[in-house]
């Protein structure tokens, strides 16, 4: 089998390390010939890329390997680039949390202000990576896991409307999907998920096992009697036992589907606020928790000169999930994933030009995305108000505009108030004054 060359945009993340355990673990389905980190932060790559080297001396004998914060070293000759980017890093992220929780608002990383801050501070550097990308390997394939997904989706789609091999995805209807099949005693690669909505905005409305049968009414039933648990609930923070939880209600009020985690933000918006800490948000979990257990295990390995032992992810759909749909892509295998693309018809009673998240087939050519047809008013209502606001966070970003940004967080429903949004929007634009456009 061909071995592919593939750069880790990304390559300091704490997701980077399970990433290449994983790509060690899947080497005989998608076989690599080089792989390559490449990050801005030198200092937190370089743990990463000391534990790689061990890693793969044990488990990957004869991957070329290098990291490097060189544009020229990290493209040239690439088949696919896996990007995970934060920019601001956690620093930012908590202020993205804790400057709306100040002020009486919702402070979360993707929804809301914070979605809103993260987002605009996403779109520059996804662009410039993207064109540096092109630059050196014109066909790669680009996998983007970088949030929040749906801005970013939206202004990397107005940049590059002709680009039909990059592809924004998230890993959060995988983990529903694992999820579920372990509720149901099924394997997760068994299921086909029937799917729609925006990114962190969307429900599932059939879930087909492989004789055909929906799953979803037993389903239900389940998770309204026993409520709910992710698949890896035992290394979850509380936070996130707390989100899943969350389901539960929003079943009980909304039956039609099962929702995906994020809609809690904007279903309960003042109870979800009422139960965050200002003083210690879900960035000072991962600060203190993931990001501390990933750094102090990569010092570690490199330090014993073996990787013999580490397990730094139990149970990763997100590094499984990138990797299995670039083999997919690669071998043309026409598996079932749930994607984010140009909506083209697939809703067909929302706009065209939405980025939409639904379930694809995934071919060399890309994602066959599969028709979704009408949605009910409530579900569009919902959808149409959150499209919206991402249209206009990103017009905000590109025409430099206060007006569509105070628009866009009016229209969030974590916000609703426009004098409530504008007092936010001033105190995220002093802080991201290094990373945003000005907004006059």
């Amino acid at each position: 089998m061909k071995g592919f060359n593939v750069t880790i945009v990304g390559g300091g993340s704490t997701w980077t390390p399970g990433l290449l355990q994983s790509l060690c673990k899947m080497k005989d389905r998608f076989p690599l010939k080089k792989l390559v980190l490449f990050d801005i932060d030198e200092k937190r790559q370089e743990v990463i890329g000391e534990f790689a080297k061990i890693l793969f001396e044990e488990n990957y004998p004869g991957l070329e390997f290098y990291y490097t914060t060189k544009v020229e070293e990290a493209y040239i000759d690439v088949d696919f680039v896996f990007m995970q980017m934060r920019t601001g890093g956690l620093k930012m992220r908590e202020k993205d949390e804790k400057i709306p929780l100040s002020l009486g608002v919702i402070g979360q990383e993707t929804c809301g202000p914070g979605g809103f801050a993260y987002g605009l501070r996403s779109i520059r550097d996804m662009i410039k990576t993207i064109e540096d990308i092109r630059r050196y390997s014109k066909d790669a394939w680009i996998l983007n896991y970088t949030n929040p997904a749906a801005i970013v989706a939206e202004a990397t789609n107005r940049v590059f409307p002709e680009d039909n091999r990059l592809l924004n995805i998230c890993d959060q209807p995988v983990n529903l999907i694992r999820s579920y099949a372990k509720i149901l005693g099924v394997k997760s690669e068994e299921l086909e998920p029937v799917y729609f909505g925006l990114n962190h905005f969307g429900w599932f409305t059939h879930l087909y096992d492989k004789n055909g049968q929906d799953l979803l009414p037993k389903l239900r039933e389940i998770i309204l009697k026993d409520g709910f648990k992710p698949v890896d609930a035992e290394q979850r923070d509380q936070s996130w036992l707390d989100t899943y939880g969350m389901v539960k209600d929003m079943v009980m009020d909304f039956p039609d589907y099962l929702p995906n985690t994020y809609l809690q933000y904007y279903y309960y918006p003042d109870y979800k606020l009422s139960h965050l800490d200002p003083n210690y948000t879900r960035a000072n979990e991962v600060i203190d928790g993931r990001e501390k257990r990933i750094f102090d295990e990569c010092r570690r390995v490199a330090e014993a000169g073996t990787s013999k032992g580490s397990v730094l992810v139990h149970n990763d759909a997100h590094s499984e999930f990138i990797i299995e749909l670039a083999e997919s892509i690669a071998y043309n295998k026409q598996r079932i994933y749930i994607v984010i693309v140009e909506n083209n018809g697939i809703i067909s009673n929302i706009q065209d030009d939405a980025m939409v998240e639904v379930a694809a087939v995934m071919t060399a050519n890309g994602p066959r995305p599969l028709s979704v047809g009408k949605i009910g008013t409530f579900y569009k209502g919902l959808m149409e108000s959150q499209l919206a606001y991402e249209k206009l966070a990103v017009d905000a970003y590109f025409e430099g505009s206060y007006e569509k940004a105070l628009q866009a967080l009016t229209l969030n429903r974590t916000v609703v108030s426009a004098k409530k949004a504008r007092e936010v929007l001033d105190a995220l634009i002093e802080a991201n004054k290094d990373y945003w456009p000005e907004l006059r």
